[in-house]
């Protein structure tokens, strides 16, 4: 596994012309980002030695590189997802990969269902932390030296990243709500009675990613900021069908708003 690691390190970097510290993965509602970077060099997943490629419609599949708010970085444009079939090793092996390339902050972005009352769709939510309910845990098996065997997870969403998001969609006059996300395993769009449990668990927004890339960024001492926006809802009393479709539509509607928040969080904090 580690020389595996290394490996698409080593073949990454031959292609690199900056030397990014900031990574951003550009999941569901934060697409248009990609349109803000100065891209110097872009590599399809499929050309990438190790690397699996996204097969989720709306994840394109590459790995950018070039500047964003005047700082160099690094985006996946499209993120692999256990449903997929991935085990969790190919789900977070791009983590592993940037730690090598000398990543120190990660921004993660996804869709979820809100459970929260007091949430609407096309809300952004800030991650303040999160539930894992993946069948399978991503640091399971041998630890790599990367971190502790045991990974502190008290501070999973870094705080001052956190402060300093709220502090932007305030001077922006953008609406954010805060709260914690439930990871699951998918496909399936949660049941009524799924809603309700990870409510009562103490979750505001479930989804289907994130959660394993967020455990292994931290496990290799990169610090995290996380943003939801809120497609759907699931809210006990009022049941609301829903498909990929309308979470894309809904995501797209949102992207404008976190493109600005993540767009100015690279550019004071990275």
């Amino acid at each position: 596994m580690l020389e595996k690691i290394q490996e698409t390190a080593a073949f990454i970097r031959e292609r690199m012309h900056c030397k990014p510290e900031t990574a951003i993965i550009l999941g569901t509602g934060l697409g248009s980002l990609v349109n803000e970077i100065e891209i110097v060099d872009a590599i399809p997943y499929g050309e990438i030695i190790n690397f699996p490629v996204s097969t989720v419609e709306g994840h394109k599949g590459r790995l950018i590189f070039g500047s964003l708010g005047g700082k160099d970085v690094m985006a996946m444009q499209g993120r692999f997802h256990y449903y997929e079939g991935y085990d969790m090793k190919e789900v977070t092996f791009p983590i592993r990969v940037m730690r090598e390339l000398g990543i120190k902050t990660l921004f993660v972005s996804n869709a979820s269902g809100g459970m929260n009352p007091d949430f609407r769709i096309g809300d952004l939510m800030i991650i303040r932390d999160h539930i894992n309910l993946f069948p399978e845990h991503p640091l399971h098996g041998k630890n790599l030296p990367y971190g502790s065997r045991f990974p502190d997870m008290h501070e999973a969403y870094d705080h001052t990243l956190i402060a300093e998001a709220k502090k932007i969609a305030a001077e922006k006059g953008i609406r954010v709500v805060e709260g914690v996300y439930v990871g699951v395993q998918g496909p399936t769009f949660e049941t009524p009675s799924e809603y309700r449990c990870y409510h009562i668990l103490g979750g505001d927004a479930v989804g289907m990613s994130t959660v394993p890339e967020v455990i292994v960024a931290r496990h290799c001492g990169i610090r995290v900021f996380g943003l939801s926006v809120i497609t759907d809802l699931g809210i006990e009393g009022r049941p609301v069908e829903v498909s990929h479709e309308e979470v894309q539509q809904a995501a797209d509607a949102a992207q404008p708003l976190m493109t600005t928040i993540m767009r100015e969080l690279v550019s004071r904090t990275a």
